[in-house]
């Protein structure tokens, strides 16, 4: 059985590591420092076979030098030269297996131009999504466009219901407070904040999420409804998804 654990990093990052049950080895996904990874293996006793890197952002490939150096692990990441250390660069639709399971590439371009996302279909299926989904939001637009991250977002909505969503940051109860005023009127995702409330008050992450929870909450998945729509007419242009998507990140990043 494969069990995925979060590595808290810096002051809000997630390094995913999966394990496999009596393999003794681990994958992690994204290690923006090492001593996290280092101090779990010494810890467990488990041995690093392979890394997936999403893409360039210091606060995900920072620890990849010293991770590779010391254990010499495989690892599988965008096809981008300023990332050091790739052993396999991968793209859109791209297949391989680790773990005992088969993962696909996703090109995830808006964040990031190099942005991917690693889809492993299973029961349940995985989505290591990095900065692309956050429980609740999606990140910045440092290098794409609106209507990249809209159709990465629409993509992953296309995902089943039960699939987990492994954004990299704890960013939950910023982007559903701002969903409170994106859409005011949202009975499941007020439920839901109050949940991740007394879970952060536990130091307990609130992640995973799943494509199921994110298209009843989040209204970067939800723009092309006219709860959202009404919500963020104030805002800017909301006379269809786009335009809705377009504004809701807009007014995000000042919020």
């Amino acid at each position: 059985m494969l069990t995925v654990k979060p590595l808290p990093a810096f002051q809000d990052n997630y390094i995913w590591v999966m394990e496999q049950d009596n393999s003794g080895s681990v994958v992690v996904v994204d290690p923006g420092e090492a001593q996290p990874v280092v101090d779990y293996l010494e810890r467990t006793g488990a041995r690093l076979d392979a890394i997936l890197i999403t893409h360039h952002h210091k606060d995900h490939t920072g620890g990849l030098a010293e991770l590779k150096k010391r254990y010499a692990p495989h690892v599988i990441g965008p096809d981008n030269p300023d990332i050091g250390g790739i052993d396999d660069t991968v793209g859109e639709g791209d297949r391989f297996r680790l773990m005992g399971r088969h993962f696909e590439v996703m090109a995830t371009p808006g964040h990031t131009l190099d942005h991917i996302a690693f889809l492993s279909s299973g029961t349940p299926s995985l989505l290591f999504c990095a900065d692309t989904l956050f429980c609740g939001g999606c990140g910045r637009l440092f290098e794409g466009t609106p209507e990249q991250m809209h159709q990465a977002l629409t993509r992953f909505a296309e995902l089943d219901d039960d699939t987990l969503v492994f954004g990299a940051h704890e960013y939950t109860l910023s982007n559903l407070k701002f969903a409170q005023a994106a859409e005011p009127d949202n009975s499941a995702r007020d439920a839901l904040l109050d949940e991740c409330q007394k879970a952060r008050a536990l130091d307990r992450p609130t992640l995973p999420s799943t494509i199921g929870r994110e298209r009843l909450i989040n209204p970067f998945m939800r723009a092309h409804l006219e709860s959202v729509q009404r919500g963020v007419s104030e805002q800017g242009e909301s006379h269809d998804a786009l335009a809705t998507f377009a504004t809701l990140r807009a007014w995000k990043d000042r919020f």
